[in-house]
């Protein structure tokens, strides 16, 4: 089915992970997808997977990079109908270890981030026009998250973020939602195994286990499960789903 053929869609961080496996299926559902990040081997090499990907280098931390990035590609294939804010960084460790200069670093690029990346895709919209914000928010953002408290906050501020929007644009066909999923099977989780293994004296297996014991049915995620919540957002028949959040963690919270 090519639902979305004509329209613009945007994912940030669009080059592996949730990002990659979202833009793929708004791609073959017939959106013209802009994927962005800032590995331009990495974007590039996945556009050459699909015709309708378009790569657009660009840093969340920035500005003008974003909103000149996401202004030239509105110019480019339309308004963005469609946009998926899912850049974003997760670094552990306690509290009071943590600087001011990470605690910074993660604002800026997972709230920050969403922020610029939303008011920049809005701007390319004419009046009236109807139009998906969706945040890849987390677990942690209904939770707390232990040696995770930067990353805690942020995931929170991006729900508290789609709220204020939804009843801002209420009125209006544009709708903001949020994902949380717990721990999903990609890299960004891969990478935290070696801590673990060396923390607790575990082989991959065990810390794989480890992690998954953090989502209530107690597997990782994997990532069709967030697109195939992402891409029901974006459907007609989500219209009226509106300042939401979507759980999905294998059980209640």
């Amino acid at each position: 089915m090519m639902e979305h053929a004509g329209k613009h869609a945007l994912v940030t961080g669009g080059g592996t992970g949730i990002g990659k496996g979202i833009a793929l299926a708004l791609a073959e559902a017939g959106a013209e997808v802009t994927i962005t990040g800032r590995n331009a081997d990495r974007l590039s090499q996945l556009a050459a997977s699909h015709p309708r990907l378009h790569v657009l280098v660009m840093d969340v931390d920035n500005e003008s990079s974003v909103r000149d990035g996401i202004a030239g590609a509105a110019t480019a294939r339309g308004p963005v109908q469609i946009c998926v804010a899912n850049a974003g960084i997760a670094e552990g460790g306690p509290f009071a270890q943590t600087s001011l200069a990470a605690w910074r670093k993660t604002m800026t690029t997972n709230l920050d981030g969403v922020f610029l990346t939303f008011q920049a895709a809005l701007a390319s919209l004419p009046p009236d026009m109807a139009a998906r914000m969706i945040v890849v928010s987390s677990i942690a953002g209904v939770r707390g998250l232990k040696n995770a408290v930067p990353y805690t906050v942020t995931k929170h501020g991006v729900i508290g973020l789609i709220r204020g929007l939804s009843e801002e644009y209420m009125r209006s066909p544009v709708t903001f939602n949020a994902l949380c999923p717990g721990y999903v099977d990609t890299a960004i989780v891969r990478n935290q195994l070696p801590g673990l293994m060396k923390r607790f004296d575990l082989d991959e297996a065990g810390a794989v286990d480890l992690i998954a014991k953090g989502n209530r049915h107690r597997r990782l995620l994997e990532v069709d499960e967030t697109t195939a919540a992402a891409m029901w957002l974006c459907s007609d028949g989500a219209r009226s789903v509106n300042g939401q959040t979507i759980q999905i963690s294998g059980g209640q919270v």
